[in-house]
């Protein structure tokens, strides 16, 4: 399913870029896909590799010194029936709790390598390698929905944005991920049981024989539904190069569809806004949960490397151990965080988000979900810092009210990158068929915008 969502988010964002006018220029789709991957590898690619080798260090510790096995002890009741399939006192039970709990805390630097771990762990229980087991698309519908007890980027930008009381997003946040947990587990443990996701990889028809099988795809012809789809291909390269040759028929065509709105959206500098720390003015209880936040990697770090210590455990060196299989899972992942990177940067410089946004419009206005919020609601399952954008725009704008700046709040600290989250977990160990992960965690995603809506809502008004 990730093959045709990725080729699918590439072809719209080309042709609708083309409509707009959204090919060249600094916010163009070209420049801002080579910016994208340029800024994935270094800003996240390469510190990922740093934070891969130190986590997964941490976690060699745990494993010699018995520490997994103390921690899935405790979590066994209500692991053993989320994941029927991994035996009690596998690995990959207490790496999941690991992952879980570094999610409700807000601490995105470890969650991820963890969840990694996991994943790994995991695949070592998979009867068909590259297919997803009803174990992974479990984790990771619970992993992109996961109960968030600090949502700590949120709660910053508000207060950067002078919002009175920031933290007012805590108990929002957790309610809204509560009730996204619980869809993301109905929802996936539904969907595993349906054929549609159980079907098995069409085995190649029989031409000439049984050679024919063996017959590498290079080789083999083009259907004729094939060559029309290169033929429209063609036919829609020669409309682009028409439309980047006649920009005035083009803003012709933009105002005949009513499309000038969302050019002169796109075209538009967005706001920044930044993080405001905390100060000795906030109440005692708001500076108290900031500071669990910020102490709580360095306890994790002191305690497992302190317990492993006292069972006697090299400490140095089985760290350096697991250091090792954390850079070699980052490189291997490296290939599908560029993939996904590119493929969002055209969707989103495209301009194709916001005319999806307008086009939802009317149905939005009759079941009452704010207007406003529908990039967020789009941007949230693909990109973390487009995400974050949008978040900052909407906090900057002075004509939107608290509510809808504090809902807004909640959607972001409430549900996860999805399709980022996959492509990454997924690809560390080479499955492609992903069967109904991808539509479990959107139907978290959803519980968890809708959620944030109706609970802001009758908090603030």
């Amino acid at each position: 399913m990730l093959n045709w969502i990725w080729m699918g988010m590439i072809v719209v964002g080309v042709v609708v870029a083309a409509l707009l006018g959204q090919l060249k220029g600094e916010d163009g789709i070209v420049e801002g896909m080579f910016s994208m991957i340029k800024t994935g590898v270094v800003s996240i690619a390469i510190p990922l590799s740093a934070i891969m080798m130190l986590w997964l260090g941490i976690m060699r510790l745990a494993e010699a010194s018995g520490m997994i096995q103390v921690v899935a002890r405790l979590c066994r009741p209500v692991m053993k029936r989320l994941f029927p399939e991994v035996p009690e006192d596998h690995p990959a039970m207490s790496a999941m709790v690991m992952n879980m709990a570094a999610n409700m805390l807000g601490l995105g630097n470890a969650a991820t390598p963890l969840g990694l771990k996991a994943m790994q762990h995991l695949d070592d229980l998979n009867p068909d390698k590259g297919t997803a087991t009803n174990s992974m698309c479990t984790f990771l519908a619970i992993n992109t929905s996961s109960v968030t007890l600090i949502p700590a980027t949120a709660i910053g930008l508000l207060a950067a944005q002078g919002i009175s009381e920031p933290y007012a997003i805590v108990g929002t946040t957790i309610g809204a991920t509560i009730f996204s947990t619980a869809v993301a587990i109905l929802s996936v443990k539904l969907f595993e049981k349906m054929p549609i996701f159980n079907r098995r990889a069409p085995v190649v028809e029989e031409l000439t024989g049984a050679s024919a099988v063996s017959q590498p795809a290079s080789s083999r012809g083009i259907s004729a539904r094939g060559q029309f789809v290169l033929v429209t291909v063609v036919a829609l390269f020669i409309g682009i190069v028409f439309l980047e040759t006649f920009p005035a028929q083009r803003t012709a065509m933009q105002n005949a569809l009513g499309l000038s709105g969302v050019v002169e959206q796109l075209n538009a500098k967005p706001p920044s806004l930044e993080e405001k720390p905390s100060s000795e003015a906030d109440p005692v209880w708001q500076r108290g949960i900031s500071a669990m936040s910020v102490a709580a990697i360095p306890f994790v770090l002191v305690f497992f490397i302190v317990f492993a210590a006292l069972k006697r455990i090299p400490v140095y060196e089985e760290f350096v151990e697991g250091a090792k299989e954390g850079w070699a899972v980052a490189v291997r992942i490296m290939p599908f965080i560029v993939a996904m990177l590119a493929a969002l940067a055209i969707l989103r410089n495209s301009g194709a988000l916001l005319l999806f946004q307008n086009l939802l419009r009317p149905v939005l206005e009759v079941v009452k979900f704010p207007v406003e919020l529908v990039p967020m609601a789009l941007m949230r399952p693909l990109s973390g810092s487009g995400s974050q954008g949008v978040l900052v725009e909407i906090l900057t704008n002075e004509s939107f009210s608290d509510t809808l700046k504090y809902t807004a709040a909640t959607m972001f600290g409430s549900t996860e990158t999805t399709f980022y989250v996959l492509a990454v977990y997924f690809g560390s160990v080479a499955v492609r068929r992903t069967r109904h992960a991808l539509a479990a965690g959107l139907c978290a995603d959803a519980a968890g915008m809708i959620a944030a809506v109706v609970i802001c809502r009758a908090m603030f008004g």
